[in-house]
């Protein structure tokens, strides 16, 4: 067996394949985007091997462990066999210990060659940690709801420039009714995994795009270091108008499920206003969107204009768009920013 750093793990992982180790609780809680599961212990086995640690030291634990494992080698040594490219593995668990050593040594009996990282997954978590720390040169593309900033950052991304999803990495568009039509949301901690591993992508040197957001998408949080860092850079505005972006809502929302879209409005009736939510509701019953949307946009609009009004020392450009051809826009865009 051979230990290596997690920065070579990452690299070599195209070839070879990676195995985890942990639990399925563990890995389902957060994992290295492209593992593969091959449990050592199961859920309740893992809790019993670490109460037994706690309570009767390392020896006690290590003989359960083989005891459990035992019965299942035979299986986790055929899954291993199954995934391995060429007789090859990269191993890891939690922090590199008991568990890939001896995931290590059971396939090695198999003649499979395993090469164990070194930290495990705490290290890859550390080196997702430094990167949301770094000082990393944000553009922060914002404004009204409804304004199409992700179809812009995609355009953005098709013309060269450096661009990360947020929303789309998180499953969910922001708002009270941004997990309509949205597949489940993963875990906070697999958000900022999967956003590591676009921002290790990037080259550090050259500007980001990202959809100005807060610390909260739906249930996920941001890295604290990441978003300080967006909250101190500069603001792009799309200048969009109502109609417009009425028209664009409709389009996005027009297929939800009714009642799932009202238990969402409830929501916000506080903020929305008791007899502003009871019109929505009647124009939501009645098949009437682009009233709701209208309505809707009375409380989103004014939230923005707050919230820009405490922000425009950052804001360095608004661009007026007219909702139709984003290809044109984008370079109309860029080309404005560079003058």
């Amino acid at each position: 067996m051979k230990f290596i750093s997690v920065e070579e793990s990452l690299r070599l992982r195209a070839q070879i394949p990676l195995v985890d180790v942990r639990s399925p609780l563990e890995f389902a809680e957060g994992n290295i985007p492209s593992a593969i599961n091959i449990p050592l212990l199961n859920n309740e086995e893992r809790v019993r091997v670490g109460t037994l640690y706690k309570k009767e030291g390392q020896d006690a634990a290590i003989q359960e462990g083989f005891r459990l494992v035992g019965p299942r080698l035979s299986e986790i040594v055929y899954q291993a066999c199954n995934v391995a490219t060429q007789g090859e593995l990269i191993v890891h668990c939690w922090r590199g210990g008991m568990r890939s050593t001896n995931f290590a040594q059971f396939v090695e009996m198999a003649r499979l060659q395993a090469r164990i990282v070194k930290g495990g997954y705490k290290a890859y978590r550390q080196m997702a940690l430094e990167t949301f720390r770094k000082p990393w040169s944000f553009i922060l593309l914002t404004g009204y709801t409804g304004s199409g900033k992700t179809d812009i950052l995609h355009a953005l991304k098709k013309a060269g420039e450096q661009v990360i999803d947020l929303e789309g990495l998180a499953c969910h568009k922001g708002s009270a009714f941004g997990g309509l039509l949205q597949p489940p949301q993963p875990t906070t901690e697999q958000f900022q995994n999967n956003l590591f591993e676009e921002l290790n992508r990037l080259d550090f040197s050259r500007s980001v795009w990202v959809e100005d957001e807060s610390i909260a998408i739906g249930k996920i949080f941001m890295p604290a270091d990441f978003w300080e860092c967006m909250n101190k850079s500069p603001l792009v505005e799309v200048s969009v108008s109502q109609p417009a972006r009425i028209q664009r809502l409709v389009h996005e929302y027009g297929e939800a499920d009714r009642k799932e879209f009202l238990s969402m409005m409830t929501k916000i009736t506080n903020k929305l206003g008791g007899q502003h939510f009871n019109v929505a509701r009647e124009r939501l019953l009645e098949g009437d969107m682009s009233s709701v949307m209208e309505i809707l946009l009375t409380y989103y609009d004014k939230a923005y204009n707050n919230s820009i009004q405490k922000r425009r020392d950052r804001l360095r450009h608004t661009i007026e768009w007219d909702a139709q051809d984003v290809d044109s826009f984008v370079t109309r865009l860029l080309r404005h920013l560079n003058q």
